[in-house]
């Protein structure tokens, strides 16, 4: 039976940030959803499995094949779909038998359906493309398309996919759970995606405390999470109370010993006490206070422990707080007009033809379409990236934008620096309060940008961006929510509700776009033609 498991397993980060201590974990043949906060270890634990990363402590079993679907996938200019399914060297030997210059050793190993299967492969997951296609001329959600293909294309025991959904439109999203829900071997999913996850047999959660195993799918792991944190809750205070009760009465016992002795003092003072009776009362108000002073600081030590085992129980967590000053924008206002834009990186080719659209005030408009359908290309014509083929292209107010790989960002630089390079009106005061809003306390926003998880990466481009002592008037946000766990994504929900702004949203995610209140779509790609 394929199986996998992680024995008291530690690891840490470069800088010596321990990001995993000695862990437990054992997976079988189910689907688990592997969920936490960002920078908890998730993507971590996948590399470990698949041998990328060696632990400080502890030991990995794998009983079986593993099929990795990595979190990103950044081609090198030449590199084909062929690397991508391990297969460049057998494709070649494949081309060398065709031109007849392979030896006969060569031709025992030859698999002449390999290339047949791999584009079968590929078209099962709507890519109709070939081996030979560089993954450089692909969209990023083509190119995860492509890399899902090749993690199942040698039916392994195990699947390892890391935010499987990240960068898909709504087709290849349902691609991928309906690839799961037909999925009868291993399955190892790290995701923040809700309704990929309630279709996980088990929910694994990963915290600094270690790892706690659900059975069911994600809808009820979150309602037992609540009922088990509220009881846990209930523990504590409970503590808190009896520990706080411990400290009164010996506060009480010793100010009631300090005025008996006080008495004593006054009546010895006058000198009417035996002296043999003065220092028994001395010896025996000695031993009281000692024996007083030991109950009570055994009483306080236990009071403390049963404190610190009822918080050992709840993970500390900080909630991440959006809050944003009010930017004024009027409703009559126009933010942004575009007037019949064709664009595209290619002049022959353009992605944009002939578009017209108008934003007035606070208005919050998603573009969606299929990916390859230009959304990117559109958010960067509106910021200034590249020019406009024809039409023309009008941003009227302030405005901010932050992309899927948070470009505004210095990696070199920590986020303290990128913070004031950003908003250089702020005091410094201002911007590590703003940090703070973002959970980036005291030496964790002098952090390296460039040594940062996927989603602390996106959390420090939202504080840089929203967090300035006066917000944009115009948020232009694509794919915001990918690398954000789930607990960010709600408060970043919360703390774009708030907002009085417009927002101009690029995002796959119905649930999100419906939590914000999107009021109006801007479809590149609709059936009827239509734009909006």
């Amino acid at each position: 039976m394929a199986s996998i498991s992680l024995s008291r397993i530690s690891w840490a980060a470069p800088d010596g940030h321990s990001v995993l201590t000695s862990v437990d974990l054992n997976f079988g043949q189910e689907r688990t959803g592997l969920v936490g906060r960002n920078g908890v270890g998730k993507s971590t634990v996948l590399k470990l499995i698949a041998g990328d990363l060696q632990p400080l402590a502890g030991s990995v079993r794998v009983n079986g094949t593993l099929g990795l679907l990595k979190q990103t996938v950044r081609p090198g200019e030449r590199e084909t779909v062929a690397d991508l399914f391990g297969v460049a060297g057998a494709l070649a030997l494949l081309r060398r038998a065709e031109a007849g210059a392979a030896g006969a050793e060569e031709l025992a190993d030859a698999d002449w359906t390999l290339a047949d299967r791999i584009t079968a492969a590929l078209a099962r997951v709507g890519l109709h493309i070939g081996p030979d296609t560089r993954l450089a001329e692909l969209s990023g959600g083509q190119r995860t398309r492509a890399s899902l293909a090749a993690a199942v294309f040698a039916a392994p025991d195990f699947l390892l996919l890391d935010e499987p959904t990240n960068n898909l439109d709504r087709s290849g999203r349902e691609l991928v759970i309906a690839l799961l829900a037909g999925w009868r071997s291993g399955a190892i999913v790290v995701s923040h995606d809700r309704e990929l996850l309630d279709r996980m047999d088990a929910i694994v959660e990963l915290t600094s405390l270690g790892a706690a195993r659900h059975g069911g799918n994600w809808t009820c792991y979150h309602e037992r999470k609540a009922t088990e944190l509220d009881a846990a809750q209930q523990g504590l205070a409970h503590a808190e109370k009896q520990a706080a009760e411990v400290r009164r009465k010996a506060q009480l016992a010793a100010e009631r010993k300090d005025r008996r002795d006080a008495a004593g003092s006054r009546k010895a003072a006058q000198g009417d006490m035996p002296r043999i009776l003065l220092g028994a009362r001395k010896s025996n108000a000695e031993a009281s206070r000692g024996s007083g002073a030991r109950l009570a600081d055994r009483q306080r030590a236990e009071a403390e422990v049963a404190l610190a085992s009822a918080r050992s129980r709840i993970e500390i967590l900080q909630d991440l707080s959006v809050a944003l000053p009010p930017t004024g924008l009027p409703a009559n206002r126009t933010v942004l007009k575009l007037d019949t834009v064709t664009a595209g990186h290619d002049p022959d080719h353009p992605v944009i033809r002939d578009l017209s659209f108008t934003m007035e005030g606070p208005e919050r408009v998603a573009i969606v379409g299929p990916n390859g359908s230009g959304k990117t290309t559109l958010v960067t014509l509106i910021v200034g990236g590249i020019a406009p083929i024809r039409g023309t292209v009008s941003v009227a107010v302030d405005f901010a934008v932050l992309d899927q790989r948070v470009g505004i960002l210095d990696p070199g630089a920590s986020i303290l620096d990128n913070f004031r390079r950003l908003n250089p009106d702020a005091t410094d005061n201002a911007c590590r309060a703003a940090l703070a809003r973002f959970l980036f306390r005291a030496d964790a926003a002098l952090q390296q940008v460039g040594t940062l998880s996927g989603g602390q990466m996106l959390r420090a481009g939202l504080s840089c961006t929203l967090g300035g002592p006066r917000p944009p008037a115009l948020l232009i946000l694509d794919e915001p929510t990918n690398h954000l766990d789930i607990d960010s994504i709600e408060a970043l929900e919360a703390g774009l509700g708030s907002y009085d702004g417009a927002i101009l949203l690029v995002s796959h995610d119905e649930t999100f776009m419906a939590n914000i209140g999107i009021g109006r779509r801007l479809d590149l790609a609709p059936p009827d033609g239509q734009r909006i």
